[in-house]
């Protein structure tokens, strides 16, 4: 909650603790309480000090000695250093009369009767006065803030919400609404999401450039690998196939979308461009084959050729597929008690998913996808 008063922020703090402390999913709130400590106040009086020749400098340098201690030197122990650091006693400071008897030296006498005396503990007419602290400022007891917060240049306090869903976008949506339909905010005072939330926001947009830039980088590299854009989309046409199962195997297990989620697809493309150039390559070297023997001139061959290609040769793609669910199923099994389970079966999920969908799917439709491109190419000589 940011605003320029810290009791008012401690007020809009606590109403935002009520209104969600019954809110689905909430686990617990608590409202930062701003203005709960209990401080010693000295407040010098510049009046009566510069009365008696004294700035205020003076009188806080009385009260850092007397009450918080002062280093007054630093003894040498062989290699060792300690600071000497001289305070009252504490029978001396922890009473409030006891600190109001707290003695101050003063350069000058204190005007009496119409004639000036110098007043001093024993009674010397040279020796310099001394007048208690009471004299010089007012010490009472109040109440403030225990710490201030500063984000952005305001004052800030905190509501600190513990959540049982793992949607923390969702609960976050719904949060925001409640807190505008029943928590009046003076003119000034805002509220700014922050913690799991604001880390989560802050990871999609690296991910919105992240996504398009790894997309585009296997794009480049099919590229320079085949010399053709033809073949290099045909590829890439794995990715949309392997989200259908990465979204259906994220459903199944009941996971929301998160930042691991999304490093998972994001692994998953590059995957997804492996298998499609298994088979891209097996339809190529069909075709180059049929082509060199110049059996290329007809439909017939051209399905003859894709049959040899993609049903002749499926065991190797069909293990380049086993190979990655092997290497991540054993992910999916740990136990959710050990660290770090949690983020890997997030990130493993998507992957597993989307190669088996996108496997079937290269399968049925890569052959089809292929015969209507080569038909064009029917006749041609090598």
């Amino acid at each position: 909650v940011f605003g320029p008063d810290l009791g008012t922020i401690q007020d809009v703090g606590v109403q935002i603790e009520k209104s969600l402390s019954d809110f689905p999913n909430t686990r617990s709130v608590f409202a930062e309480r701003t203005t709960g400590g209990y401080f010693l106040d000295i407040t010098p009086n510049r009046e009566v000090a510069a009365r008696y020749g004294l700035t205020v400098g003076d009188v806080n340098d009385i009260i850092e000695t007397a009450i918080g201690g002062k280093t007054i030197a630093t003894t040498v122990e062989g290699r060792e250093r300690y600071p000497i650091n001289v305070r009252y006693a504490r029978d001396f400071r922890e009473d409030l009369d006891a600190l109001k008897r707290v003695l101050v030296p003063v350069p000058m006498g204190r005007e009496s009767g119409g004639t000036s005396e110098r007043m001093n503990a024993g009674g010397g007419a040279n020796a310099p006065a001394q007048i208690p602290i009471s004299m010089l400022a007012d010490i009472s007891y109040k109440t403030g803030p225990p710490s201030i917060r500063n984000e952005n240049g305001q004052l800030v306090g905190f509501v600190f919400v513990d959540v049982t869903t793992d949607d923390i976008g969702g609960y976050v949506r719904g949060a925001a609404q409640r807190i505008q339909e029943r928590v009046p905010f003076p003119p000034g005072y805002y509220i700014q999401w922050a913690g799991s939330f604001e880390y989560q926001q802050r990871a999609f947009k690296r991910l919105l450039l992240i996504g398009p830039f790894t997309l585009l980088i296997i794009f480049v590299l099919i590229y320079l690998n085949t010399k053709s854009a033809v073949k290099t989309c045909i590829v890439m046409l794995a990715v949309p196939f392997s989200l259908v199962g990465a979204f259906w195997f994220l459903y199944l297990l009941g996971y929301n979308l998160s930042t691991a989620v999304w490093v998972g697809i994001i692994a998953l493309a590059g995957l997804d461009a492996e298998t499609g150039v298994v088979m891209l390559l097996y339809l190529d070297h069909a075709w180059d084959k049929f082509r060199a023997a110049g059996k290329m001139n007809s439909m017939d061959d051209l399905q003859a050729a894709v049959i040899e290609g993609a049903v002749q040769r499926i065991r190797p793609k069909i293990m380049t597929i086993c190979a990655i669910l092997f290497g991540l199923l054993p992910i999916m099994w740990s136990p959710t008690t050990q660290s770090g389970a949690d983020v890997m079966k997030r990130i493993a999920a998507p992957m597993i998913g989307g190669v088996i969908t996108s496997g079937v799917l290269e399968l049925l439709l890569y052959p089809v996808i292929y015969v209507l491109w080569r038909k064009r190419h029917l006749g041609e000589k090598r």
